[in-house]
């Protein structure tokens, strides 16, 4: 019974298999083929795919393929990177051989230049491009937080990460040592600039990154020349959002996210603090520090979980002669840091119109108000001064057996605290407490009208103007000062008016011919005039009887000081350029600009920036038509002058004077007039002479993309102060009296993976950069110190660090060297020379602020409706100066200190790393504090998904990311991404507590409409 029941199972099992082999053979349907080039060459690597499928093949060697489909009724995909992708009906075929057809749009591909665009393969300069979806991938609030890490030879520093904080750009390095490294960025045809300290709000924060279609970063002479005095450090060309013809859409972007700070100092806690107090004061301060446990975290008291947003409406469309693009946006970041935010209210109007076949006109207008309200971070002062005047040193230096409220709430000045022995330490909630506010409203309005004059013959006339306006306010209260510490002069305030007006008139004349299909020559010649106005005013007071009015009722101070300026500076230029190409082989651009600046001095008031550039395009040579891996190959060479105006301000070239110091005339006390500055006719604009070989190049059908740069830069006539003898009257003379150089390689890549169901693609780029200094004072300096860690040296990069080596602690019995911290338990420095006392000859280069490289690589996947993307940035072999850990390595009581102090040296714990406490102790400016600020960080990691489509939505994604995921270094501090003084050229690389960087979860919805 069993055995026949065995059987009959068997039995039915192959009668469903056969059957469901019989019904998959009725249902399957197999296709074959071959895929070739539109010059009949077979093609491997063709993706086949069924449509609305994930089904599919690629081709073999022989560009051949077999599919099975479950029937044949469908449509085949064919895709491969450099065609056109072509849709086949099956329609019953077992055989379908397919030829591609080349995609010409790579060659049609056009990049803005100044003053015009280009074709891709005609440009002969380094130019990269980031397109829009780059830029906004992670929550940037400006466009040059969004280019970091994007483009090979382009150095992005967040010098504070304070919600607008300011940033530092250098393309090429380094190119100037008192005057400006900024690029400059121009938008929509308006130049502007970005320049500050690093508590100062960047100029970049009022421009939405929403709003920005494009950006191209001009990097050698050929590209920049065309700005002339004010391209030596690179351009950054800024391109809107304009309108289509076609139907009207409306698009809704917006996300919503929280950040936390990514991490904390370890400090010592009540109980440990307490006991070092005892043992630097050598009393009984604190008869129990044991049962005063952790006491109080400052960190967490300041720092805090702080929500962002963003929300963009946009519509765009219009018909053949009108389109329109207009958006608006709300954005609102809180800081991690208590008291600090930052809001901007922007909005975008771009109009084209075209009144007859020959005239179009139009307009751009980019409009915002933005609110900062600022905590003080960075502190460029060294030691006390970082515990009083930063919110973050004043954190890390209160002691935690301070109390931070009142019993009725307000906040506890330490100076009522403990009979008042902390003082000299600030409660860092009355520091949050300070109003520091600043308000600006900014328009960039561009109208242009262009005719065509004759046959190709362009006129183009554009009238530009940006109107800026700013209000800072700024107020301590009483209420954060000690009852013993209030006086008639106590409580301050102010209030600073700021007005900036830039009128420009450009006139472009454009000549585009193509003779005999062989030869294609455009002329471009441009006249312009560009005049700023500044104008400001400023009160300050102090001496208030309450805080009822804060800083709106200034008259009631006790002492006020009133101050203005106002300054006007005129730019003219004449430029022409002429690009050539024959048969799109061979490519020539000649350059020339001309500028006259106001502020020049009186025998150089005009400047002659000349550039020329030719490329090569060997895929079109007849020797390259077996290379069939290689889709397209060119060479580039450029050479050129550029200058940096930026380097000089308003007036520098004159004798100038300003109120000087009061006197007492005739019973009276008076304010006189002095002399502030000797002129100097022979000032003109920093030089840059830059020479660039390139080689752009691309494999199998443009799947694998590769740029290379090499280039050097030297720049002369730089912007120095020279000393001058005391019998002059003067202290120093401003003068082009240096020279720098910079030398490096760039490369870039993108690569595409996959290009089928599952699409991969990924870039990549890096960038090495050497600059030394080639001459100080004309030749008569060879180094100076410019602080007390580092130095300019003649044939040195610039910013290096000179201190004191680190030999450990004096232990007991050792002899003390004259002239070092002179005592048991103190720092030990080595006596470099040898002559048996630390003096300034011991000091040494211990330390290089300028990676060796920096890079960026970023990954994109999608699959269907699903899509995931990574984004890594990092730099290598640059060294830090951790000025906060100088401060906080240091036990001199009263304040405190690092975690790692309870590990300091002692009779009963001989230390070689730290100090003992000893009161008002000071330690020596050494290598201790230099730090390697390598570094590699997950910017962002974004998965999104598109949700399908319906009668009135006609696209949906959302999303969510995470920005600064984590950050693998070495380094001791808050972050490596850091410089206390902002855009300085000279004092770079230092960390005294700036605003650190957050983590940042969001969520985001993009819908169009």
């Amino acid at each position: 019974m069993r055995h026949h029941l065995q059987n009959s199972v068997k039995l039915a099992l192959f009668i469903c298999l056969f059957a469901a082999l019989e019904l998959k053979a009725q249902t399957s349907f197999q296709v074959a083929g071959q895929v070739t080039g539109d010059d009949r060459t077979p093609l491997p690597g063709v993706t086949v795919a069924l449509k609305g499928t994930s089904t599919g093949t690629i081709t073999n060697a022989s560009g051949r393929y077999t599919l099975t489909v479950p029937d044949s009724r469908g449509t085949l995909v064919f895709s491969f990177i450099g065609y056109t992708t072509q849709e086949v009906a099956i329609n019953n075929r077992t055989t379908l051989d397919v030829t591609l057809v080349t995609d010409t749009k790579s060659l049609k591909e056009v990049v803005v230049v100044g003053y015009g665009t280009q074709r891709k393969i005609e440009t002969t300069g380094a130019i990269a491009s980031v397109k829009a979806e780059e830029l906004t991938q992670t929550p940037v609030v400006n466009v040059a937080q969004g280019l970091q890490a994007r483009v090979a030879g382009v150095q992005v520093t967040q010098n504070s990460a304070a919600p607008g904080g300011n940033i530092s750009v250098r393309v090429r390095g380094t190119n100037s040592i008192n005057g400006s490294s900024e690029p400059l960025y121009v938008v929509d045809g308006v130049p502007i600039s970005n320049n500050g300290g690093v508590n100062e709000i960047s100029s970049l924060s009022t421009i939405n990154p929403n709003d920005i279609a494009s950006v191209e970063v001009l990097k050698d002479a050929s590209a920049t020349a065309i700005y002339g005095a004010r391209g030596a450090n690179g351009v950054v060309l800024i391109t809107t959002k304009r309108g289509k013809a076609g139907a009207t859409r409306v698009t809704y972007e917006g996300y919503y996210g929280v950040q936390n700070i990514t991490k904390k100092m370890d400090l010592l806690d009540a109980s440990q603090f307490a006991t070092l107090e005892n043992e630097i004061y050598k009393t009984t301060l604190f008869p129990d520090p044991a049962s005063l446990g952790k006491g109080v975290d400052w960190q967490d008291l300041i720092f805090r979980q702080a929500p962002m947003q963003s929300h963009q409406i946009s519509v765009s469309g219009g018909s053949e002669k009108t389109q329109l693009a207009l958006a608006a946006n709300y954005f609102n970041q809180e800081g991690v840091i208590i008291s600090s935010d930052f809001k901007r209210y922007s909005l975008r109007l771009n109009l084209d119109h075209a009144i007859s076949n020959r005239v179009k006109t139009g307009v751009s207008f980019l409009g915002s108000y933005t609110i900062n309200n600022s905590i003080p971070t960075g502190s460029t002062s060294m030691d006390g001064p970082a515990v009083t005047t930063s919110i973050l040193g004043a954190a890390l230096g209160a002691p935690p057996t301070m109390q931070p409220y009142r019993d009725n709430g307000t906040i506890y000045p330490f100076t009522e605290q403990f009979s008042g022995r902390y003082r000299e330490v600030t409660n860092p909630l009355g520091l949050a407490a300070i109003l520091n506010r600043d308000a600006i409203n900014r328009s960039i309005t561009n109208i242009y009208a262009e005719a065509s004059v004759l046959k190709n013959l362009t006129y183009r006339a554009s009238f530009n103007a940006i109107l800026q306006s700013s209000l800072g306010d700024n107020y301590s209260p009483l209420s954060i000062l000690g009852q013993g510490d209030i006086n008639a002069n106590s409580g301050s305030a102010g209030k600073t008016n700021g007005n900036t007006t830039v009128l420009l008139h450009e006139s472009i004349l454009t000549y585009a011919r193509i003779f005999t299909d062989k030869h294609s020559l455009k002329f471009t010649g441009v006249v312009s005039s560009q005049a700023n106005l500044n104008n400001s005013n400023s009160i300050s007071a102090n001496g208030f009887p309450n805080d009822a009015t804060l800083n709106e009722s200034i008259q009631l101070a006790a002492n006020r000081t009133v101050s203005s300026s106002r300054s006007k500076e005129r730019l003219d230029s004449y430029m022409a350029r002429l690009n050539y190409g024959f048969k799109d082989k061979y490519f020539l651009d000649l350059t020339a600009r001309a500028d006259g600046a106001s502020k020049f001095g009186a025998n150089h008031k005009y400047g002659f920036f000349p550039s020329a550039a030719a490329s090569w395009r060997l895929m079109e040579e007849s020797f390259m038509e077996n290379l069939t891996f290689i889709s397209d190959l060119k060479l580039r060479a450029s050479y050129g002058i550029t200058g940096n105006a930026g380097a000089i301000s308003a007036y520098q070239s004159l004798a100038t004077v300003s109120s000087g110091a009061g006197y007492a005339f005739n019973h009276l006390y008076l304010f006189g007039i002095s002399p502030t500055r000797i002129p100097n006719p022979d000032l003109r604009w920093e030089k840059s002479t830059q020479a660039d070989i390139g080689l752009d190049v691309s494999f199998w059908n443009n799947r694998l993309n590769l740029v290379v740069d090499v280039y050097k830069k030297r720049t002369d006539d730089l912007l120095y102060v020279q000393g001058l003898p005391l019998s002059s009257g003067y202290s120093s003379i401003t003068g082009n009296f240096a020279g720098l150089e910079n030398k490096g390689i760039e490369v870039a890549t993108n690569v595409v993976l996959l290009d089928g169901p599952v699409q991969w693609d990924i870039s990549g780029n890096i960038s090495a950069n050497r600059n030394k200094v080639l001459s100080l004072d004309g030749g008569t300096t060879q180094e100076r110190f410019v602080s007390s860690y580092t130095i300019l040296k003649v044939g040195e990069p610039l910013g290096l660090f000179k201190t004191y080596v680190f030999d450990g602690i004096y232990q007991s019995g050792d002899a003390i060297i004259p002239g070092s911290d002179g005592r048991v338990g103190g720092v030990k420095v080595k006596d470099l020379n040898n002559d048996g006392s630390i003096t300034a000859d011991d000091q040494t280069i211990t330390g290089n602020p300028n990676p060796n490289i920096i890079f960026g690589f970023s990954t994109n996947l999608r699959y269907k409706k699903f899509d995931l993307s990574a984004f890594f940035s990092g730099s290598q072999g640059n060294d830090i100066y951790n000025l906060s850990r100088y401060t906080f390595e240091n036990p001199l009581g009263a304040r405190n200190v690092l975690a790692t102090l309870a590990d300091r040296w002692s009779p009963s714990n001989p230390s070689n790393e730290y100090v003992s406490g000893f009161q008002g102790g000071r330690n020596p400016i050494s290598d201790r504090f230099v730090e390697d600020g390598s570094y590699v960080r997950c910017k962002n990691l974004t998965l999104g998904y598109t949700l399908p489509s319906f009668k009135y939505l006609s696209n949906a994604r959302i999303y969510l990311s995470g920005n600064n995921l984590f950050t693998l270094t070495k380094y001791s501090g808050f972050d490596p991404e850091v410089n206390s003084f902002g855009n300085s050229n000279t004092l770079i690389g230092i960390d005294n507590l700036v605003y650190p960087a957050a983590r940042t979860f969001i969520g985001g919805v993009q819908l169009t409409f």
